[in-house]
């Protein structure tokens, strides 16, 4: 644990901010630049153990590689005295766990908020960057209402291609190891939970309940047990969003649905069409029914295999 003035290399400690199970972060000033930074340290009793220094430098290096307005800006990476440390933009405001913890958020919101986290996860799987631990704790909402993405110590990182974005050679391509399980309970995906090979369409599946969370209020699998939770994401359907927030909208309700599909390639083929979709539920609606003709493009031909999402869209059509 560091002390109020405590120099780590080019860096004088303020105040610690928190702790968790990747290490602990403090607040800083930059003698170099003259600014206050976020330093986050790995202790050097922790270090020694493999596995947490191996997802250390993962976070270190997936963070580093992005430069986006809604993922975390790391300015820089080193050791002090056996402590590995990252070194990253101070950020004022709240995790979105505190936004919840008060209920469901306004629907306007909810929308602003879902453009800006599949924005920043769009740029991170153009990098071939898949964070792999998406979940409330891990989005920042700044004071002025900024989205950021944070802690990619589980991201898996590969390298990237010019011709491999959007094919279906890049759907296809695993992103970390069968057989182990990594992630959050709660916000995993049906094949992270059972150690299958994951994908970007993993970050859809755990954006999707992050989704569902910030209309409904409550989680889509909270079971009393976390067996019961892994089996239910693998097995069931959540409660229907209107028991618990009537005024969502049809389109809404069908993004969620096709985020949550157990299937991974039923899901949005891309954070990229999954922006697409939700950017479509902010146009002007036209009597023409152009907002309609972009929803069905953004669902595909796989539509006729979810007679749930054909029920939802007919609905749409005939309510217009």
């Amino acid at each position: 644990m560091l002390k109020s003035g405590e120099n780590l290399s080019y860096y004088k400690i303020i105040s610690s901010i928190g702790a968790g199970g990747m290490g602990e972060v403090y607040k800083a000033h930059d003698s170099r630049l003259d600014r206050e930074v976020a330093i986050k340290v790995l202790p050097s009793d922790l270090s020694k153990d493999d596995d947490r220094l191996r997802r250390f430098e993962q976070e270190a290096k997936a963070t580093s590689a992005l430069n986006h307005p809604n993922i975390l800006t790391v300015f820089d990476i080193g050791e002090h005295d056996g402590s590995p440390f990252i070194v990253a933009e101070l950020l004022e405001g709240e995790e979105l766990r505190q936004r919840l913890d008060e209920g469901s958020i306004p629907l306007r919101k909810v929308t602003e908020y879902a453009q800006q986290i599949v924005s920043g996860l769009s740029a991170a799987h153009e990098k071939g960057i898949v964070h792999r631990d998406l979940k409330p704790e891990n989005l920042f909402i700044t004071k002025d209402e900024r989205v950021k993405i944070l802690d990619f110590g589980l991201a898996k990182l590969r390298e990237t291609d010019s011709n491999i974005h959007g094919s279906e050679d890049a759907t296809r391509r695993a992103m970390t190891d069968p057989g182990v399980v990594m992630g959050t309970v709660g916000y995993m995906s049906p094949e992270q939970v059972r150690g299958s090979s994951t994908d970007h369409r993993s970050d859809i599946f755990s954006f999707g309940l992050i989704l569902y969370e910030m209309i409904t209020g409550r989680r889509a699998f909270q079971e009393e047990s976390l067996a019961e939770t892994m089996s239910a994401i693998v097995k069931e359907e959540p409660p229907e969003m209107t028991e618990s927030n009537p005024n969502i909208s049809p389109s809404l309700e069908r993004i969620v649905r096709r985020c949550l599909e157990k299937k991974p390639e039923r899901r949005f083929h891309s954070a990229h069409d999954l922006g697409f979709a939700l950017e479509s539920l902010s146009a002007p609606t036209s009597s023409s029914g152009s907002n309609m003709t972009a929803a069905v493009s953004a669902i595909g031909p796989e539509t006729e295999r979810s007679p749930w999402l054909m029920r939802i869209l007919g609905a749409a059509t005939y309510c217009r």
